[in-house]
C-alpha cells in the first residue's frame, strides 16, 4: 500500500523543526507532505531549505483542520492517508503494524496507533489515547482517557480492537473512503470533526480500529490548550452537530434536548469554578448551533444509522458521580 504522511501546518515552523526529523527517519517507504494553511512565518522557506524531498501543498487560506486537510489532500495521491499532527514524535517501525492491520482486516477503513504523552511518556495522551468511543448522549471518551483523567500505560491496551472513532492527531484512512465521505465537514473548523467522519464511515458499514502494537508521542495543545475557551466552544457546538447529523431524527432530537440541559449544568459548574469565559463559550456554542441547525440537519446522510453506537449510557454520570477514571472499570451497556 502506498502511504502518504500528511502534516497540516499553520505558523508551526518550530514544531516542524522539532518533530519532522523523527517522521522522516522512521517512515521508510512512505511519502511525507506538509499542507500549509497560509502560514505567515517562515515555515515554507524552512522546508525548502532543509527538507527539499518533503512535498509542500500551499492552501490559500487558514480554513482550520477540516478545510485545511480537505483542500490539501486533493493534491496528494496515495492508497492510505496518514493525517499527522505537527507536534507528534513517531517511533521506529511505527508503520509496519498499521499496514499489517489494513492487509489482514480488509474491512478496516480508519485506524489509529496508541497515543502517549510526550511530556509524560508512561501516560496516555488526551487526544485519542487508546481509541475513541462515545456514550449514549454523544460525549466522547477514550480507552486510557476519560475527560481529564489520564491512565498510565501498563500494557493494558496493547491490542488490536475495533473502536468508534480514531483521533485526528494520528489518523490513518483509506483515501477512497475519505473521498467517498467528501472528507471532513468544514463547518466544524476544528475539534471533533474526526468523530463525525468516523461516525459517518461506520453508518456506511466501514470499521474503525485501534492498533496498540505501535505508538507515537503527542505534545498536545500546540494550537489550542485543553482548557482554552475557544476549544470549549468548538467541542460543545461540534458535538451537537455530530448528533444532529448521525442519528435517526427522533433519537437525535431527544438527545439534543438532554445535551442542552447537561451543557447548562456544565456552564454552572464553570461559574462555580470562576471560569466565566468557559461558561460564555458554552452559551456561544448553543447560539451557533441554533443559527446553523437547518444547514447541519440538511447534511444528514442517507444511510442506515447505527442503532448501537455507544458503549456506555452516561460517561458523565460514571465519571463525575461514580468517580470512574479508568476505561476497564467502566460499566458497559
Amino acid at each position: 500500500m502506498n502511504v502518504a504522511i500528511v502534516i497540516l501546518n499553520w505558523n508551526g515552523r518550530n514544531l516542524l523543526e522539532r518533530f519532522l526529523p523523527s517522521v522522516i527517519a522512521n517512515s521508510e517507504g512512505a511519502n511525507v507532505y506538509v499542507v500549509d494553511n497560509a502560514s505567515t512565518d517562515d515555515s515554507i522557506s524552512f522546508l525548502k531549505n532543509n527538507y527539499p524531498n518533503v512535498g509542500v501543498v500551499k492552501n490559500s487560506s487558514n480554513g482550520g483542520f477540516a478545510k485545511g486537510y480537505n483542500d490539501g489532500l486533493k493534491s496528494i495521491d496515495a492508497d492510505i492517508f496518514c493525517l499527522l499532527n505537527s507536534d507528534v514524535e513517531v517511533t521506529s517501525n511505527w508503520l509496519t503494524p498499521v499496514l499489517e492491520t489494513f492487509n489482514n482486516i480488509p474491512e478496516v477503513a480508519i485506524l489509529q496507533p496508541k497515543i502517549l504523552d510526550l511530556n509524560r511518556k508512561e501516560y496516555f495522551e488526551y487526544a485519542g489515547a487508546a481509541g475513541g468511543f462515545i456514550d449514549m448522549l454523544g460525549y466522547p471518551f477514550c480507552r486510557g482517557r476519560i475527560f481529564q483523567a489520564l491512565e498510565k500505560d501498563q500494557g493494558q491496551y496493547n491490542d488490536i480492537k475495533e473502536v468508534f472513532w480514531a483521533t485526528g492527531a494520528c489518523m490513518f484512512i483509506k483515501s477512497e473512503v475519505f473521498k467517498a465521505l467528501n472528507g471532513f465537514d468544514e463547518d466544524y473548523f476544528a475539534h471533533q470533526e474526526e468523530i463525525d467522519l468516523c461516525w459517518r464511515a461506520k453508518n456506511l458499514g466501514h470499521k474503525v480500529f485501534y492498533v496498540g502494537e505501535t505508538h507515537v508521542f503527542h505534545l498536545g495543545g500546540s494550537t489550542l490548550k485543553n482548557m482554552d475557551p475557544k476549544k470549549t466552544f468548538l467541542n460543545f457546538r461540534n458535538s451537537l452537530y455530530s448528533i444532529t447529523k448521525n442519528l435517526p431524527s427522533k433519537r437525535a432530537f431527544t438527545i439534543i434536548l438532554l445535551r442542552l440541559l447537561l451543557d447548562g449544568i456544565a456552564g454552572l459548574r464553570f461559574i462555580f469554578q470562576l471560569k466565566f469565559t468557559h461558561c460564555f463559550a458554552i452559551l456561544r456554542a448553543h447560539l451557533s448551533f441554533y443559527a446553523n441547525f437547518r444547514k447541519i440537519y440538511g447534511k444528514r446522510e442517507k444511510a442506515n444509522f447505527l442503532q448501537k453506537y455507544y458503549s456506555t449510557r452516561s460517561i458523565v454520570w460514571s465519571h463525575f458521580v461514580n468517580q470512574v477514571k479508568s476505561f476497564n472499570i467502566l460499566v458497559k451497556d
